[in-house]
This record gives structure tokens, C-alpha cells and sequence, in this order.
């Protein structure tokens, strides 16, 4: 009798083992979601300003479903739309990425690369990411059109944000926005467009793939009120009750998704992380951590 007992848990745990598996990879990494935020950094008395953030679609051309989710946030009307990364995971996804970003490309837009829009993905036991990354070698898979990926963002007339620096118009406001290339593959150089936000600007804004504390903590200190960052995909996999286990940065796991404060600065600094709407091709699951947009509503303070 004691045997079979085990024999039934034992079978009943497999069972529960696969049926996660099956809503974590066939389910939930598809139930495309809209986070809504409201941020307060604007100046008394001023308009609300509306920021779309996406992050780490990863696409391939096959996804087609995620490709028209994307492309009907246009309906969203945002005043800037601001993109952290990681865009594609397959070198012939350039048109793809067109066709979801579609009509956001007529919107004023800002974006920086992942090291996912440098090179492709390759296998790795996802195992490794429990691990601490510092002394691990990061594995580049094939390089992948970045190059036509700026093209199409920048023929667009969006900002390239890549350790660049500049003031733009967006909702009749005047925007400051830095940003650095991806400080997980070492691609950053903030120092090179450092310095005190202007005070001529209405809004500041930093932007990051990765969001490593040193760099976060650098454009706090200058000035720069709302830091947006990918990268962490929320840790893809949360456990209900404890949250992310790993963010693959620096970050605290308790920040790897959502709007947080952040210390430092001259005034209350702000950080959104995107989980982002895609996974690493190699490790297709998301469980209690749908992948999403945000849609940010920057109100007075």
C-alpha cells in the first residue's frame, strides 16, 4: 500500500511538472498584456505626457500573433514610444519588427540596443542563470542586421540613444533624453555623454537595455528623473509569493519588473522595468510573469 501511495504522488507530481510546463510555454508566454503606470515627475500643474515602453520581443518571423498585438498598440496614441532592446532573435526578423512596430514608427520614438540585436541566441542550460553571472563568458550566436535594425528606426526618424545624448519634442514638450548601448555585453559608455540635465528641459529621461546599478545610479545623480530599462524579462519564471529568482544583472531581484523608486538624484527618480513580450528562443516559457508592454502616464508631482 505504501508503494502504490508513492507511485500515485510520485505520478501526480509529474503530472503537475508537465501541465506547468504546457500553460508556462503554450499559454502564458502568448497572453500579451498592457501594464498602465502613472509617474509623477512632471512639473505642477502640467499635461500628462504618455510614454509607451517596450522591451525583448525577441521576434522571429513566425510569430505572428505577437507581431499584431504589437502593431495595434498604436491605438494607444502615445505622445513617445521608447524601445529598450532586444528586439529580434532571428536574422531575417527585420521585417517583422516593421510590421509590429507598423504605425508606432509615425510616433516620436527613442531606442537602444541588447546584446539580442547584435547576435542571436544560442543554447544554454537554463540552470546557468541561477548561477552569479560575474566570471561566466558570454556565448554570441550569429550577428544579426543590426545595422538594418537602425536604419528602419532611425529612417523613422526615432532616436538613437546607443552612449548618445539630445532634446526632442514630444507631446509640445521638451524632452532630455541620455542613453547608453547595452551594459551587459560592456557596450556602455556613459561618461561620454555625462552631465547635469537641463534645466531649459521639461522632462528627463535614461535609458538602458540592462539595468545595472552603477549606470542607473550615474544618470540619477545627473539629474534624470525616470530611468527605463528590459533586459530582466520580470525573471520570466516568478514563483507566487517570493517573486523573481534571478534578474540577470546587478538589479535586485525585488525590482525586476513594474515602476519603482530609485535612490539618489536631486529629485524623487523613478525606474520602470519592462518584463518585456518575449523570451529567449531557447528557454520559450513564462510562468506568473506574462509578457507586456507599458503604457507610462507622466502627471505632476
Amino acid at each position: 500500500m505504501r508503494m502504490r501511495t508513492l507511485g500515485w504522488l510520485g505520478g501526480g507530481l509529474v503530472a503537475t511538472g508537465a501541465a506547468t510546463f504546457a500553460y508556462a510555454s503554450l499559454v502564458e508566454r502568448n497572453l500579451f498584456t498592457l501594464r498602465r503606470f502613472d509617474v509623477p515627475v512632471l512639473a505642477p500643474d502640467a499635461e500628462p505626457l504618455r510614454i509607451l515602453h517596450l522591451s525583448d520581443l525577441h521576434l522571429t518571423p513566425g510569430q505572428r500573433r505577437k507581431q499584431q498585438w504589437v502593431a495595434e498598440l498604436a491605438g494607444t496614441d502615445p505622445d513617445l514610444v521608447i524601445v529598450t532592446g532586444d528586439n529580434h532573435a532571428h536574422p531575417a526578423a527585420v521585417p517583422a519588427i516593421e510590421y509590429a512596430y507598423g504605425a508606432l514608427l509615425d510616433y516620436p520614438g527613442a531606442f537602444v540596443f541588447g546584446s539580442n540585436d547584435y547576435a542571436g541566441p544560442v543554447w544554454r542550460n537554463p540552470l546557468s542563470y541561477l548561477r552569479p553571472r560575474e566570471g561566466r563568458p558570454y556565448i554570441q550566436g550569429e550577428q544579426l542586421p543590426y545595422e538594418e535594425l537602425r536604419a528602419l528606426f532611425t529612417g523613422a526618424g526615432w532616436v538613437d540613444l546607443n552612449n548618445a545624448r539630445t532634446v526632442i519634442k514630444a507631446g509640445g514638450r521638451a524632452v532630455e533624453l541620455v542613453g547608453v548601448d547595452d551594459p551587459h555585453v560592456e557596450r556602455d559608455d556613459y561618461p561620454a555623454v555625462a552631465g547635469p540635465a537641463s534645466p531649459d528641459a521639461d522632462l528627463h529621461l535614461g535609458v538602458t537595455h540592462s539595468p545595472e546599478p552603477a549606470v542607473l545610479d550615474a544618470m540619477a545623480d545627473d539629474g534624470f528623473t525616470l530611468l527605463l530599462a528590459g533586459h530582466t524579462h520580470g525573471g520570466q519564471v516568478r514563483v507566487p509569493g517570493v517573486g523573481a529568482l534571478v534578474t540577470n544583472c546587478g538589479l535586485d531581484r525585488k525590482l525586476a519588473r513594474g515602476l519603482h523608486r530609485w535612490p539618489g538624484g536631486a529629485d524623487p527618480t523613478w525606474l520602470h522595468v519592462s518584463a518585456g513580450l518575449g523570451t529567449h528562443p531557447t528557454a520559450p516559457v513564462r510562468f506568473a510573469c506574462r509578457p507586456e508592454a507599458s503604457l507610462l502616464t507622466l502627471i505632476p508631482r
